[in-house]
């Protein structure tokens, strides 16, 4: 996407929005009877889905059991459709492993586990149409499902990804922004804004995302 002018002159970005605007967000939760919670999230035209079983009994090998918490279990996948490249992209892939300890490493912070000793939570999320911002519009989706599943929160968990061009942090990226060659990076908060995981793309951020992504997360809600 060389020679893309990501942000204008006039300060207007490819999709017609400003530096800090965020993408419209729809959202509808309880969207599955047969899970104990779940959530629709469209962030742009970037969509996921999210279900939420638990607590429950643990599963498979109990030696995994924490008896002074609930173990979370995170998956993350994505639909073969959810982009132009119609590709197998199986669940156990290098990317998904990832994303998927993040979002545990996410929830596992913001989940009150203490509160069901020896039992076990699980979150699946699904890409569905993926144009940028994955990670975070799955925190959020996730979040809702929480939320939905009637499970204590030590509070809401909101996610953003921001990016920074010339010297201008622009706030919610999507694809087009995120494949432009500038760094990015995933935050997630819990309110009062107290950071709880961040994913950034193998450079360290400049303070000025930090702070974009800080309001954004703040917008969100």
């Amino acid at each position: 996407m060389a020679g893309l002018e990501l942000l204008s002159d006039q300060g207007y970005r490819l999709d017609g929005r400003k530096a800090t605007e965020l993408r419209k967000v729809q959202a509808r939760m309880g969207v599955f009877a047969q899970a104990d919670g779940s959530a629709y999230l469209e962030q742009g035209n970037t969509k996921a889905l999210a279900v939420v079983y638990g607590p429950h009994e643990m599963r498979g090998s109990r030696s995994r059991a924490r008896h002074d918490r609930a173990v979370i279990n995170c998956q993350y996948s994505m639909a073969t459709f959810s982009t132009a490249e119609r590709k197998r992209r199986p669940h156990g892939d290098r990317k998904s492993t990832e994303m998927s300890l993040h979002l545990k490493q996410t929830f596992e912070a913001a989940v009150m586990t203490q509160l069901y000793p020896r039992s076990q939570i699980d979150i699946y999320v699904k890409i569905l149409q993926s144009d940028g911002g994955n990670y975070s519009v799955c925190v959020n989706a996730a979040t809702l499902a929480v939320i939905d599943a009637g499970i204590p929160m030590r509070d809401y968990v909101c996610a953003c990804t921001v990016g920074f061009v010339d010297e201008t942090p622009l706030a919610d990226l999507c694809y087009a922004e995120e494949s432009g060659g500038v760094s990015s990076l995933a935050l997630a908060l819990l309110a009062p804004w107290r950071t709880d995981r961040s994913a950034a793309d193998g450079r360290q951020a400049p303070s000025g995302p930090l702070r974009g992504s800080d309001r954004s997360c703040h917008d969100s809600l």
